[in-house]
């Protein structure tokens, strides 16, 4: 037991997770990524059991020669990485969060701030092992009904213990980093529409400034990055041997702290550099800037806050544009709101990716009115065609999931032939039928 309100097991094998599957009670089991950090209810189960899954954190197989990793998917992405880099490679679509075990990141499929070009994390799987309802084990393969159901599927389909991955090769563990102003959000749009995704620009993601409005609304902070290669890293060095007193370019510490995401994005927005071509950032500091700060009362008061992320497609920028202008009228404090362009959507039927944009902030539960606030942009997302994010939900109503996910209607058909006794449970899909 732990502090949660419900059994947390924590299996060591596949076979104790299998006995947990099986040994389960009437109210069923989850799988999560250790600590519940999650802001949604992907990850609770009210009344039944909870498996953390950080005990099954091995790297089986890692080949070098064909960038190839197989893993248990209790490892998290952070730890991943500090194995994988010096090897020179990295996870693609690497997400925000670090804490991010690869079962979750796969569960919620997430992307990172190369959607454009890389797409989500289940783009990359080559292969999983699955553990369903009966206490099997099956091998799940990309061109599987099971894969799309599981990729995006927040664990209602079984509990993932290995991924097989394939990998994105980079030669150091720094980007260079460029940022620009963008005045609004026409301008915003113009200019991620234009960011190519080769090496220079493989990221792009616009902080945008909330607090703005009228000509203004929309206004941001737009950063573009690309990987560091070994050469430009080696003149940076031998700049800093002759010059003793700069910047040490390669500390092993971001060379930027987290709490410059806690500036209020007025402030950001106004003293960010009209445009600046690169400067060196380490790949921690520029992919999960809150991860070492506890946000909770100290910027959205004793309640916390909810996170609300939506996407939108392709020719649907007008309700983007109502979208921002009705939070930004509201005036809602907001020390985080972040577009990015979506490229190809994954291949899961719940994933929350679409070719288009993707905007994600984070707004105070005391915000009054907040429930019925957040209600109407759901609608407004689902008018548009759009679908509100689901690992971070906890509030969504069941008759607008049908509208904004297509395949749902498929992915409770298949739960109920792969698990007819309803074993893999949540409070997310209690709360939404599936």
């Amino acid at each position: 037991m732990s502090g949660d309100t419900v059994p947390v097991i924590r299996p060591r094998t596949h076979e104790e997770a299998a006995v947990a599957v099986r040994a389960c009670g009437a109210r069923g089991a989850v799988a999560r990524g250790g600590p519940d950090r999650a802001l949604g209810d992907a990850a609770r189960n009210a009344g039944g059991a909870v498996l953390d899954m950080t005990g099954l954190d091995r790297v089986h197989v890692v080949d070098a020669a064909e960038g190839i990793v197989l893993c248990d998917a209790g490892i998290g992405l952070r730890r991943l990485a500090e194995l994988l880099l010096p090897l020179g490679w990295l996870v693609p679509a690497f997400p925000a969060a670090r804490h991010v075990t690869v079962g979750g990141a796969i569960g919620a499929d997430l992307h990172g701030g190369d959607h454009d070009g890389a797409g989500s994390v289940s783009r990359h799987v080559v292969a999983l092992e699955l553990l369903t309802a009966d206490g099997e084990v099956r091998a799940v393969r990309p061109d599987s009904e099971l894969f799309e159901a599981t990729a995006g599927g927040l664990g209602l389909t079984g509990v993932i213990l290995t991924a097989t991955i394939r990998l994105l090769p980079v030669e150091t563990a720094y980007l260079t980093v460029g940022t620009e102003r963008a005045t609004g959000l026409d301008d915003l749009l113009a200019r991620l529409a234009a960011t190519g995704t080769g090496r220079s620009h493989r990221y792009a993601a616009a902080h945008i400034d909330l607090t703005a409005r009228g000509a203004a609304t929309g206004r941001a902070v737009l950063t573009r990055a690309g990987h560091t290669p070994r050469e430009a890293l080696d003149v940076t060095a031998a700049r800093a041997r002759r010059h003793p007193l700069a910047p040490r370019a390669l500390q092993l510490l971001p060379p930027v702290g987290p709490l410059a995401s806690l500036v209020p994005a007025g402030i950001r927005y106004l003293t960010a550099p009209r445009a600046h071509p690169g400067r060196l950032r380490h790949l921690s500091a520029f992919g999960h800037p809150l991860d070492t700060v506890s946000l909770g009362g100290r910027c959205y008061g004793r309640l916390g806050r909810v996170r609300y992320q939506f996407a939108v497609g392709h020719g649907q920028e007008e309700a983007l544009h109502r979208i921002v202008r009705r939070v930004a009228d509201r005036r809602c404090p907001s020390a985080r709101a972040v577009l990015q362009r979506l490229g190809a959507g994954g291949p899961g039927w719940l994933s929350c990716a679409v070719p288009g944009w993707w905007l994600a902030l984070d707004l105070p539960v005391a915000l009054p009115g907040l429930a019925a606030f957040l209600d109407g942009l759901d609608e407004e997302v689902a008018a548009a065609g759009g679908r509100v994010g689901l690992a971070r939900d906890s509030r969504l109503r069941p008759d607008l999931l049908t509208a904004m996910y297509p395949r749902a209607a498929d992915f409770r058909a298949l739960r109920a032939r792969l698990d007819p006794r309803g074993v893999f449970t949540s409070d997310l899909s209690r709360r939404l039928a599936l």
